[in-house]
Protein backbone atom coordinates (compact mmCIF):
# COMPACT_ATOMS: atom_id res chain seq x y z
CA UNK A 1 0.00 0.00 0.00
CA UNK A 2 0.80 3.38 -1.10
CA UNK A 3 0.04 6.77 0.00
CA UNK A 4 1.21 10.04 -1.90
CA UNK A 5 0.79 13.32 -2.35
CA UNK A 6 2.57 16.29 -4.42
CA UNK A 7 2.97 20.10 -4.93
CA UNK A 8 0.51 22.81 -4.68
CA UNK A 9 0.14 26.45 -6.06
CA UNK A 10 1.30 29.53 -4.16
CA UNK A 11 -0.51 31.55 -1.62
CA UNK A 12 -2.01 35.26 -0.94
CA UNK A 13 1.41 37.46 0.57
CA UNK A 14 0.85 38.28 4.29
CA UNK A 15 1.90 41.55 6.14
CA UNK A 16 0.40 44.74 4.75
CA UNK A 17 0.85 43.78 1.01
CA UNK A 18 -1.23 40.88 2.15
CA UNK A 19 -3.88 43.61 3.25
CA UNK A 20 -3.27 45.60 -0.13
CA UNK A 21 -4.08 42.89 -2.11
CA UNK A 22 -7.08 40.91 -0.17
CA UNK A 23 -8.74 43.64 2.26
CA UNK A 24 -12.00 43.44 0.13
CA UNK A 25 -12.23 39.62 0.90
CA UNK A 26 -10.80 39.21 4.14
CA UNK A 27 -13.23 42.25 5.44
CA UNK A 28 -16.32 40.78 4.49
CA UNK A 29 -15.14 37.43 6.02
CA UNK A 30 -14.08 39.53 9.32
CA UNK A 31 -17.62 40.83 9.38
CA UNK A 32 -19.53 37.64 8.99
CA UNK A 33 -17.59 35.67 11.65
CA UNK A 34 -18.02 38.46 13.81
CA UNK A 35 -21.99 38.01 13.67
CA UNK A 36 -21.27 34.31 14.44
CA UNK A 37 -18.56 34.95 17.22
CA UNK A 38 -20.62 37.56 19.39
CA UNK A 39 -23.20 35.19 20.46
CA UNK A 40 -20.69 32.59 20.96
CA UNK A 41 -17.86 34.60 22.99
CA UNK A 42 -21.14 36.15 25.44
CA UNK A 43 -21.81 32.42 25.84
CA UNK A 44 -18.88 30.90 26.59
CA UNK A 45 -18.00 33.26 28.94
CA UNK A 46 -20.93 32.77 31.21
CA UNK A 47 -20.59 29.24 30.98
CA UNK A 48 -17.30 29.63 32.13
CA UNK A 49 -18.53 31.41 35.15
CA UNK A 50 -17.33 34.90 33.94
CA UNK A 51 -18.74 38.20 33.05
CA UNK A 52 -20.35 38.08 29.58
CA UNK A 53 -18.24 40.72 28.37
CA UNK A 54 -14.56 38.78 29.47
CA UNK A 55 -15.59 36.30 25.93
CA UNK A 56 -15.31 39.48 24.23
CA UNK A 57 -12.09 41.03 25.52
CA UNK A 58 -10.43 37.15 24.59
CA UNK A 59 -11.92 37.55 20.98
CA UNK A 60 -10.78 41.74 20.67
CA UNK A 61 -7.37 41.08 21.95
CA UNK A 62 -7.06 37.34 19.87
CA UNK A 63 -8.10 39.70 16.92
CA UNK A 64 -6.16 43.11 17.06
CA UNK A 65 -3.34 41.72 18.87
CA UNK A 66 -2.16 38.16 18.62
CA UNK A 67 -3.28 38.07 14.44
CA UNK A 68 -0.35 40.29 13.70
CA UNK A 69 2.38 37.71 14.83
CA UNK A 70 1.04 34.27 14.81
CA UNK A 71 2.02 31.46 13.05
CA UNK A 72 -1.45 30.52 11.35
CA UNK A 73 -2.99 31.92 8.16
CA UNK A 74 -6.72 31.72 8.47
CA UNK A 75 -7.57 30.88 11.79
CA UNK A 76 -9.56 32.77 14.03
CA UNK A 77 -8.50 33.24 17.84
CA UNK A 78 -10.90 33.77 20.91
CA UNK A 79 -12.76 31.50 23.72
CA UNK A 80 -14.03 28.17 22.78
CA UNK A 81 -16.33 26.12 24.33
CA UNK A 82 -13.34 23.19 24.62
CA UNK A 83 -11.94 25.66 27.54
CA UNK A 84 -15.38 25.55 29.44
CA UNK A 85 -14.96 23.22 31.53
CA UNK A 86 -11.38 23.65 33.07
CA UNK A 87 -12.31 27.38 33.27
CA UNK A 88 -15.83 27.19 35.71
CA UNK A 89 -13.65 24.73 37.37
CA UNK A 90 -11.25 27.13 38.30
CA UNK A 91 -13.50 29.69 38.99
CA UNK A 92 -15.58 27.31 41.35
CA UNK A 93 -12.10 25.78 43.59
CA UNK A 94 -10.33 28.84 43.48
CA UNK A 95 -13.64 30.90 44.62
CA UNK A 96 -14.76 28.58 46.93
CA UNK A 97 -17.96 29.68 46.56
CA UNK A 98 -17.21 33.41 45.90
CA UNK A 99 -17.66 33.51 42.09
CA UNK A 100 -16.21 37.34 41.98
CA UNK A 101 -13.09 36.27 43.55
CA UNK A 102 -12.79 32.94 41.58
CA UNK A 103 -13.25 34.89 38.64
CA UNK A 104 -10.33 37.02 39.54
CA UNK A 105 -7.85 34.04 40.98
CA UNK A 106 -8.35 32.58 37.99
CA UNK A 107 -7.44 35.86 35.44
CA UNK A 108 -4.06 35.28 37.58
CA UNK A 109 -4.00 31.45 36.77
CA UNK A 110 -4.85 32.60 32.71
CA UNK A 111 -1.64 34.88 32.93
CA UNK A 112 0.54 32.37 34.26
CA UNK A 113 -0.72 30.36 32.06
CA UNK A 114 -0.02 32.33 29.03
CA UNK A 115 3.57 32.63 30.24
CA UNK A 116 4.10 28.80 30.24
CA UNK A 117 2.83 29.08 27.03
CA UNK A 118 5.35 31.62 25.80
CA UNK A 119 8.28 29.54 27.14
CA UNK A 120 6.55 26.00 25.16
CA UNK A 121 6.38 28.14 21.87
CA UNK A 122 10.08 29.32 22.55
CA UNK A 123 11.30 25.72 22.97
CA UNK A 124 9.53 24.58 20.02
CA UNK A 125 6.59 22.38 22.09
CA UNK A 126 4.36 22.61 18.94
CA UNK A 127 4.75 19.10 18.18
CA UNK A 128 3.15 18.52 21.60
CA UNK A 129 -0.07 17.02 20.43
CA UNK A 130 1.50 14.15 18.45
CA UNK A 131 2.59 12.63 22.15
CA UNK A 132 -1.22 12.58 22.87
CA UNK A 133 -3.02 9.50 21.91
CA UNK A 134 -5.69 10.81 19.16
CA UNK A 135 -8.27 8.98 20.60
CA UNK A 136 -8.13 9.72 24.05
CA UNK A 137 -7.70 13.44 23.05
CA UNK A 138 -11.22 13.14 20.65
CA UNK A 139 -12.46 12.09 24.32
CA UNK A 140 -11.68 14.48 26.26
CA UNK A 141 -13.42 17.00 23.66
CA UNK A 142 -16.28 14.18 23.72
CA UNK A 143 -16.84 14.55 27.16
CA UNK A 144 -16.43 18.47 27.59
CA UNK A 145 -18.90 18.03 25.19
CA UNK A 146 -21.42 16.14 27.31
CA UNK A 147 -20.35 18.23 30.39
CA UNK A 148 -21.61 21.56 28.40
CA UNK A 149 -24.75 20.55 27.29
CA UNK A 150 -25.49 18.71 30.86
CA UNK A 151 -25.02 22.11 32.18
CA UNK A 152 -26.22 24.19 29.44
CA UNK A 153 -29.77 22.36 29.00
CA UNK A 154 -30.75 24.15 32.52
CA UNK A 155 -30.27 27.58 31.59
CA UNK A 156 -32.23 26.60 28.25
CA UNK A 157 -34.63 25.38 30.20
CA UNK A 158 -34.82 28.83 32.16
CA UNK A 159 -34.11 26.43 35.71
CA UNK A 160 -31.70 26.57 38.15
CA UNK A 161 -31.07 22.68 39.20
CA UNK A 162 -30.97 21.56 42.67
CA UNK A 163 -27.36 19.91 41.80
CA UNK A 164 -23.98 20.29 43.61
CA UNK A 165 -21.86 17.48 40.97
CA UNK A 166 -21.50 17.10 38.11
CA UNK A 167 -23.42 13.61 37.95
CA UNK A 168 -26.02 15.33 39.78
CA UNK A 169 -26.35 17.81 37.41
CA UNK A 170 -26.99 14.97 34.62
CA UNK A 171 -29.72 13.52 36.90
CA UNK A 172 -31.68 16.83 37.11
CA UNK A 173 -32.21 16.89 33.61
CA UNK A 174 -35.33 15.24 33.60
CA UNK A 175 -36.61 17.44 36.74
CA UNK A 176 -35.56 20.70 34.80
CA UNK A 177 -37.77 19.32 31.56
CA UNK A 178 -40.65 18.67 33.97
CA UNK A 179 -40.56 22.19 36.00
CA UNK A 180 -39.34 24.28 32.58
CA UNK A 181 -39.97 27.57 32.12
CA UNK A 182 -42.47 27.76 28.94
CA UNK A 183 -41.17 31.02 27.49
CA UNK A 184 -37.57 30.44 28.24
CA UNK A 185 -37.92 27.20 27.18
CA UNK A 186 -39.44 27.96 23.66
CA UNK A 187 -37.00 30.43 23.00
CA UNK A 188 -34.01 28.05 23.90
CA UNK A 189 -36.10 24.51 21.48
CA UNK A 190 -36.68 27.07 18.95
CA UNK A 191 -32.92 27.76 18.80
CA UNK A 192 -31.60 24.32 18.72
CA UNK A 193 -34.23 23.54 16.02
CA UNK A 194 -32.85 26.39 14.15
CA UNK A 195 -29.25 25.47 14.63
CA UNK A 196 -30.29 21.70 13.61
CA UNK A 197 -32.66 22.97 10.88
CA UNK A 198 -29.33 25.04 9.50
CA UNK A 199 -27.22 21.84 8.74
CA UNK A 200 -29.51 20.82 6.41
CA UNK A 201 -29.77 24.07 4.32
CA UNK A 202 -28.09 23.56 0.99
CA UNK A 203 -29.47 27.35 -0.51
CA UNK A 204 -25.86 29.03 -0.79
CA UNK A 205 -27.69 32.33 -0.15
CA UNK A 206 -29.58 31.12 2.50
CA UNK A 207 -26.09 29.41 3.71
CA UNK A 208 -24.60 33.21 3.96
CA UNK A 209 -26.55 34.27 7.27
CA UNK A 210 -24.70 32.56 9.90
CA UNK A 211 -27.04 30.43 11.90
CA UNK A 212 -25.86 31.84 15.56
CA UNK A 213 -26.96 35.02 14.09
CA UNK A 214 -30.51 34.01 13.16
CA UNK A 215 -30.69 32.10 16.79
CA UNK A 216 -30.16 35.28 18.70
CA UNK A 217 -32.23 37.74 16.19
CA UNK A 218 -35.17 35.28 16.90
CA UNK A 219 -34.74 34.82 20.60
CA UNK A 220 -34.09 38.64 20.80
CA UNK A 221 -37.50 39.32 18.93
CA UNK A 222 -39.27 36.37 21.27
CA UNK A 223 -37.49 38.27 23.76
CA UNK A 224 -39.20 41.19 23.16
CA UNK A 225 -43.02 39.92 22.72
CA UNK A 226 -42.61 37.86 26.02
CA UNK A 227 -41.04 41.09 27.87
CA UNK A 228 -38.00 39.41 29.19
CA UNK A 229 -36.79 42.85 30.27
CA UNK A 230 -39.49 43.69 32.87
CA UNK A 231 -39.87 40.89 36.00
CA UNK A 232 -43.56 40.11 35.95
CA UNK A 233 -45.35 36.43 37.20
CA UNK A 234 -47.35 34.95 34.14
CA UNK A 235 -49.48 31.58 34.11
CA UNK A 236 -49.37 29.10 30.92
CA UNK A 237 -52.12 26.93 30.92
CA UNK A 238 -51.74 24.98 28.03
CA UNK A 239 -48.95 23.52 29.61
CA UNK A 240 -51.19 22.31 32.10
CA UNK A 241 -50.97 18.48 31.62
CA UNK A 242 -47.55 18.41 32.14
CA UNK A 243 -46.57 21.41 34.65
CA UNK A 244 -47.17 20.43 38.14
CA UNK A 245 -47.54 24.55 38.13
CA UNK A 246 -48.58 26.75 35.71
CA UNK A 247 -47.24 30.33 37.32
CA UNK A 248 -44.00 31.10 36.52
CA UNK A 249 -41.20 34.24 36.94
CA UNK A 250 -40.25 35.75 33.67
CA UNK A 251 -37.48 38.85 33.56
CA UNK A 252 -34.43 40.39 33.03
CA UNK A 253 -32.29 38.15 34.63
CA UNK A 254 -32.87 35.99 31.72
CA UNK A 255 -30.81 38.32 30.23
CA UNK A 256 -27.34 39.17 28.96
CA UNK A 257 -26.18 41.92 31.55
CA UNK A 258 -23.46 43.79 30.18
CA UNK A 259 -22.02 47.18 31.82
CA UNK A 260 -22.73 50.20 29.66
CA UNK A 261 -19.37 51.52 29.77
CA UNK A 262 -17.40 49.14 27.80
CA UNK A 263 -14.42 50.27 29.93
CA UNK A 264 -16.16 49.33 33.31
CA UNK A 265 -16.00 45.51 31.97
CA UNK A 266 -12.34 45.43 32.63
CA UNK A 267 -11.09 43.29 35.64
CA UNK A 268 -7.57 42.88 36.98
CA UNK A 269 -6.44 39.43 38.73
CA UNK A 270 -5.61 38.71 41.77
CA UNK A 271 -2.21 36.31 42.68
CA UNK A 272 -2.96 36.55 46.45
CA UNK A 273 -3.37 32.52 46.14
CA UNK A 274 -0.52 32.31 43.69
CA UNK A 275 1.72 30.43 46.27
CA UNK A 276 -0.70 27.48 46.71
CA UNK A 277 -0.79 23.98 44.85
CA UNK A 278 -4.46 24.28 44.16
CA UNK A 279 -3.96 27.42 42.10
CA UNK A 280 -0.69 26.08 40.07
CA UNK A 281 -3.19 22.79 39.37
CA UNK A 282 -5.19 25.54 37.72
CA UNK A 283 -2.41 26.81 36.00
CA UNK A 284 -1.31 24.04 34.36
CA UNK A 285 -4.89 22.85 33.56
CA UNK A 286 -5.60 25.90 31.47
CA UNK A 287 -2.31 25.89 29.93
CA UNK A 288 -1.73 22.08 28.60
CA UNK A 289 -5.58 22.00 27.68
CA UNK A 290 -5.47 25.49 25.70
CA UNK A 291 -2.39 24.42 23.94
CA UNK A 292 -3.16 21.28 23.20
CA UNK A 293 -6.99 22.52 21.67
CA UNK A 294 -4.65 25.51 19.81
CA UNK A 295 -2.53 22.92 17.96
CA UNK A 296 -5.11 20.48 17.19
CA UNK A 297 -7.21 23.35 15.93
CA UNK A 298 -4.67 25.28 13.73
CA UNK A 299 -3.61 22.16 12.39
CA UNK A 300 -7.01 21.03 10.92
CA UNK A 301 -7.41 24.53 9.88
CA UNK A 302 -4.49 23.65 7.47
CA UNK A 303 -6.42 21.21 6.28
CA UNK A 304 -9.56 23.17 5.10
CA UNK A 305 -6.91 26.35 3.63
CA UNK A 306 -7.52 26.18 0.09
CA UNK A 307 -3.92 27.42 -0.39
CA UNK A 308 -2.92 24.05 2.01
CA UNK A 309 -0.05 26.44 3.68
CA UNK A 310 1.26 25.43 6.79
CA UNK A 311 1.15 27.09 9.84
CA UNK A 312 4.22 27.25 12.19
CA UNK A 313 2.74 26.11 15.58
CA UNK A 314 5.53 26.94 17.61
CA UNK A 315 5.38 30.58 16.63
CA UNK A 316 1.02 30.22 16.58
CA UNK A 317 1.34 28.70 20.39
CA UNK A 318 3.61 31.78 21.62
CA UNK A 319 1.39 33.98 20.07
CA UNK A 320 -1.16 32.46 21.97
CA UNK A 321 0.15 32.69 25.08
CA UNK A 322 1.12 36.30 24.43
CA UNK A 323 -2.62 36.97 24.43
CA UNK A 324 -3.57 34.86 27.29
CA UNK A 325 -0.81 36.78 29.42
CA UNK A 326 -2.31 39.74 28.59
CA UNK A 327 -6.03 38.85 28.68
CA UNK A 328 -5.50 37.40 32.56
CA UNK A 329 -4.51 41.00 33.25
CA UNK A 330 -7.38 42.49 31.79
CA UNK A 331 -10.30 40.44 32.19
CA UNK A 332 -10.72 37.99 29.43
CA UNK A 333 -11.31 34.31 28.56
CA UNK A 334 -8.24 32.91 27.69
CA UNK A 335 -7.74 32.07 23.70
CA UNK A 336 -7.28 29.20 21.26
CA UNK A 337 -7.27 28.67 17.86
CA UNK A 338 -11.21 28.22 17.54
CA UNK A 339 -12.31 25.28 14.62
CA UNK A 340 -15.92 26.58 14.08
CA UNK A 341 -15.35 30.39 13.61
CA UNK A 342 -11.89 29.64 11.91
CA UNK A 343 -13.79 27.32 9.46
CA UNK A 344 -16.46 29.64 8.67
CA UNK A 345 -13.61 32.19 8.37
CA UNK A 346 -12.43 29.68 5.52
CA UNK A 347 -15.46 29.42 3.81
CA UNK A 348 -16.18 32.59 3.61
CA UNK A 349 -13.52 33.60 1.60
CA UNK A 350 -10.86 35.04 3.84
CA UNK A 351 -7.47 35.28 2.56
CA UNK A 352 -5.16 36.24 5.51
CA UNK A 353 -4.77 36.94 8.67
CA UNK A 354 -6.49 40.25 8.47
CA UNK A 355 -10.01 38.31 8.64
CA UNK A 356 -9.21 37.84 12.08
CA UNK A 357 -8.16 41.23 12.95
CA UNK A 358 -11.25 42.68 11.30
CA UNK A 359 -13.23 40.38 13.29
CA UNK A 360 -11.73 41.73 16.53
CA UNK A 361 -12.29 45.41 15.12
CA UNK A 362 -16.13 44.88 14.40
CA UNK A 363 -16.72 42.75 17.75
CA UNK A 364 -14.48 46.24 19.68
CA UNK A 365 -16.97 48.60 17.67
CA UNK A 366 -20.50 47.20 18.31
CA UNK A 367 -19.62 46.38 22.01
CA UNK A 368 -17.98 49.76 22.74
CA UNK A 369 -21.19 51.63 20.70
CA UNK A 370 -24.62 48.92 21.38
CA UNK A 371 -24.12 47.95 24.72
CA UNK A 372 -27.64 48.13 24.89
CA UNK A 373 -28.86 46.20 21.68
CA UNK A 374 -26.24 43.38 23.41
CA UNK A 375 -28.60 43.04 26.78
CA UNK A 376 -31.55 42.30 25.09
CA UNK A 377 -30.41 38.73 23.89
CA UNK A 378 -31.73 35.93 25.54
CA UNK A 379 -29.75 34.06 27.93
CA UNK A 380 -31.83 30.97 26.57
CA UNK A 381 -30.53 31.36 22.88
CA UNK A 382 -27.27 31.37 23.91
CA UNK A 383 -27.73 28.11 25.38
CA UNK A 384 -29.20 26.78 22.57
CA UNK A 385 -26.02 27.63 20.85
CA UNK A 386 -23.53 25.80 23.54
CA UNK A 387 -25.99 22.89 23.70
CA UNK A 388 -25.47 22.20 20.29
CA UNK A 389 -21.55 22.56 20.44
CA UNK A 390 -21.97 20.52 23.07
CA UNK A 391 -23.81 17.90 21.03
CA UNK A 392 -21.13 18.13 17.68
CA UNK A 393 -18.39 17.36 20.37
CA UNK A 394 -20.14 14.38 21.76
CA UNK A 395 -22.30 13.15 18.68
CA UNK A 396 -23.47 9.41 17.93
CA UNK A 397 -21.25 10.16 14.66
CA UNK A 398 -18.16 10.91 16.99
CA UNK A 399 -18.55 7.46 18.07
CA UNK A 400 -19.18 5.46 15.07
CA UNK A 401 -15.82 7.64 13.50
CA UNK A 402 -13.72 6.27 16.52
CA UNK A 403 -15.36 2.57 15.81
CA UNK A 404 -14.19 2.41 12.11
CA UNK A 405 -10.49 3.11 13.53
CA UNK A 406 -10.98 0.36 15.53
CA UNK A 407 -12.66 -1.12 18.42
CA UNK A 408 -9.14 -0.51 20.97
CA UNK A 409 -9.80 3.22 19.58
CA UNK A 410 -13.56 3.07 20.67
CA UNK A 411 -12.49 1.45 23.84
CA UNK A 412 -9.56 4.74 24.97
CA UNK A 413 -12.30 7.30 23.87
CA UNK A 414 -15.13 5.73 26.10
CA UNK A 415 -12.40 4.90 28.75
CA UNK A 416 -11.25 8.78 28.40
CA UNK A 417 -14.82 9.99 28.47
CA UNK A 418 -15.70 8.19 31.84
CA UNK A 419 -12.20 9.34 33.49
CA UNK A 420 -12.96 12.93 32.36
CA UNK A 421 -16.66 12.94 34.03
CA UNK A 422 -15.24 10.77 36.97
CA UNK A 423 -12.60 13.24 37.76
CA UNK A 424 -11.15 16.29 35.76
CA UNK A 425 -9.62 16.58 32.20
CA UNK A 426 -6.20 16.53 33.36
CA UNK A 427 -6.51 13.34 34.94
CA UNK A 428 -9.12 11.71 32.44
CA UNK A 429 -6.95 12.32 29.71
CA UNK A 430 -4.28 10.63 31.83
CA UNK A 431 -6.11 7.25 31.90
CA UNK A 432 -7.27 7.45 28.59
CA UNK A 433 -3.52 7.27 27.79
CA UNK A 434 -2.52 4.57 30.25
CA UNK A 435 -5.45 2.44 28.28
CA UNK A 436 -3.63 3.53 24.71
CA UNK A 437 -0.55 2.51 26.08
CA UNK A 438 -1.84 -0.65 27.47
CA UNK A 439 -3.54 -1.46 24.00
CA UNK A 440 -0.25 -0.61 21.98
CA UNK A 441 1.62 -3.68 25.17
CA UNK A 442 -0.97 -5.90 23.73
CA UNK A 443 -0.40 -5.23 19.73
CA UNK A 444 3.34 -5.21 20.06
CA UNK A 445 5.55 -8.17 19.45
CA UNK A 446 8.33 -7.30 21.22
CA UNK A 447 7.67 -4.84 24.50
CA UNK A 448 11.48 -3.85 24.38
CA UNK A 449 10.25 -2.39 21.19
CA UNK A 450 8.31 0.36 23.24
CA UNK A 451 11.32 2.11 24.81
CA UNK A 452 13.12 3.52 22.06
CA UNK A 453 11.70 4.04 18.35
CA UNK A 454 14.44 2.65 15.61
CA UNK A 455 14.77 5.00 12.75
CA UNK A 456 17.35 6.15 10.16
CA UNK A 457 16.92 9.20 7.55
CA UNK A 458 19.08 8.86 4.57
CA UNK A 459 19.04 11.04 1.05
CA UNK A 460 19.15 7.75 -0.82
CA UNK A 461 19.64 9.88 -4.16
CA UNK A 462 19.26 13.58 -4.66
CA UNK A 463 15.83 15.32 -3.51
CA UNK A 464 14.65 11.76 -2.12
CA UNK A 465 14.91 11.00 1.91
CA UNK A 466 14.13 7.21 2.83
CA UNK A 467 12.64 6.88 6.45
CA UNK A 468 13.04 3.85 7.80
CA UNK A 469 11.16 2.83 10.90
CA UNK A 470 11.48 -0.10 12.89
CA UNK A 471 10.27 -1.87 16.31
CA UNK A 472 7.01 -0.27 17.21
CA UNK A 473 6.19 2.91 16.74
CA UNK A 474 3.25 4.76 19.14
CA UNK A 475 2.58 7.91 20.32
CA UNK A 476 5.10 8.01 23.16
CA UNK A 477 8.09 7.31 21.02
CA UNK A 478 6.92 9.36 17.86
CA UNK A 479 8.08 12.48 18.92
CA UNK A 480 11.38 11.76 18.03
CA UNK A 481 10.92 10.92 14.64
CA UNK A 482 8.80 14.21 14.44
CA UNK A 483 11.95 16.10 15.24
CA UNK A 484 13.54 14.14 12.61
CA UNK A 485 11.32 15.11 10.58
CA UNK A 486 12.17 18.63 10.99
CA UNK A 487 15.33 19.07 9.27
CA UNK A 488 14.31 17.39 5.66
CA UNK A 489 14.33 20.30 3.42
CA UNK A 490 11.41 21.44 1.96
CA UNK A 491 10.21 20.69 -2.02
CA UNK A 492 11.58 16.95 -1.88
CA UNK A 493 10.80 13.53 -2.15
CA UNK A 494 10.36 11.42 1.45
CA UNK A 495 9.49 8.19 1.58
CA UNK A 496 8.37 6.20 4.50
CA UNK A 497 9.07 2.98 5.13
CA UNK A 498 7.19 0.72 7.63
CA UNK A 499 7.80 -2.61 6.38
CA UNK A 500 10.11 -3.37 9.21
CA UNK A 501 7.53 -2.08 12.11
CA UNK A 502 6.09 -5.16 14.65
CA UNK A 503 3.44 -2.19 15.33
CA UNK A 504 1.89 0.78 14.25
CA UNK A 505 -0.42 2.80 16.53
CA UNK A 506 -3.50 5.24 15.40
CA UNK A 507 -1.70 7.83 16.59
CA UNK A 508 1.38 7.63 14.36
CA UNK A 509 -0.53 6.86 11.72
CA UNK A 510 -2.49 10.31 11.67
CA UNK A 511 0.64 11.99 12.27
CA UNK A 512 2.50 10.66 9.33
CA UNK A 513 -0.57 11.27 6.82
CA UNK A 514 -0.26 14.82 8.16
CA UNK A 515 2.88 14.93 7.57
CA UNK A 516 2.36 14.00 4.19
CA UNK A 517 -0.38 16.55 3.67
CA UNK A 518 1.59 19.18 4.87
CA UNK A 519 4.87 18.65 2.76
CA UNK A 520 2.51 18.95 -0.13
CA UNK A 521 1.78 21.97 0.90
CA UNK A 522 5.20 23.27 1.13
CA UNK A 523 5.65 21.69 -2.62
CA UNK A 524 6.61 18.29 -2.01
CA UNK A 525 6.01 14.62 -2.45
CA UNK A 526 5.57 11.80 0.28
CA UNK A 527 4.57 8.20 0.46
CA UNK A 528 4.21 5.59 2.86
CA UNK A 529 5.45 2.45 1.67
CA UNK A 530 5.33 -1.04 3.69
CA UNK A 531 1.67 -1.78 5.18
CA UNK A 532 1.09 -4.52 3.52
CA UNK A 533 3.15 -6.67 5.57
CA UNK A 534 1.18 -5.93 8.85
CA UNK A 535 -2.58 -6.26 9.75
CA UNK A 536 -5.00 -3.35 10.27
CA UNK A 537 -7.50 -3.77 13.61
CA UNK A 538 -9.84 -2.27 10.30
CA UNK A 539 -10.69 -1.20 7.07
CA UNK A 540 -9.73 2.19 8.02
CA UNK A 541 -6.73 3.47 6.10
CA UNK A 542 -5.49 5.19 9.40
CA UNK A 543 -6.55 2.33 11.73
CA UNK A 544 -3.43 0.75 14.16
CA UNK A 545 -1.36 -2.33 12.84
CA UNK A 546 0.35 -5.31 13.53
CA UNK A 547 3.12 -7.42 11.94
CA UNK A 548 1.97 -11.27 10.60
CA UNK A 549 2.17 -13.45 13.73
Amino acid sequence: MTISVTAFDSSPKTGFAGLAQNWRADVISGFLVFLIALPLCLGIAMASGFPPQAGIISAIVGGLLVSRFNGSFVTIMGPAAGLIVVILDSVQELGAGDAMAGYRYTLAAIFFAGLIQILMGIMKAGKMSAFFPSSAVHGMLAAIGIIIMSKQIHVMLGVKPDAQTLFQTIGAIPASLRDLNPEVAIIGFLGLGILALWTLVKSPTLKMIPAPLLVVLIGMALGKYFDLEDEHKYLFLPGAVFLPHHEFTIGPKFLVTLPQNFLAGFAFPNFSRALEPVFWQQVFAIALVGSLESLLSAAAVDKLDPYKRVSDLNRDIAAVGVGNALCGLIGGLPMIAEIVRSSANVNNGAKTGWANFFHGLFLLVFVALFPKLIHEIPLASLAALLVFTGYRLASPREFKKTLSIGWDQLSVFVITIMGVLATDLLIGVAIGVVAELLFHFWRSIDWGDVVKLSRSIEETEPGVFHVQVKGAAFFGNYLALKSDLASIPDGKTVIFDLSETSSVDHTVMENLHHFCEDYRGKGGRAEIRGLDNLIATSSHPLAPRKRYA
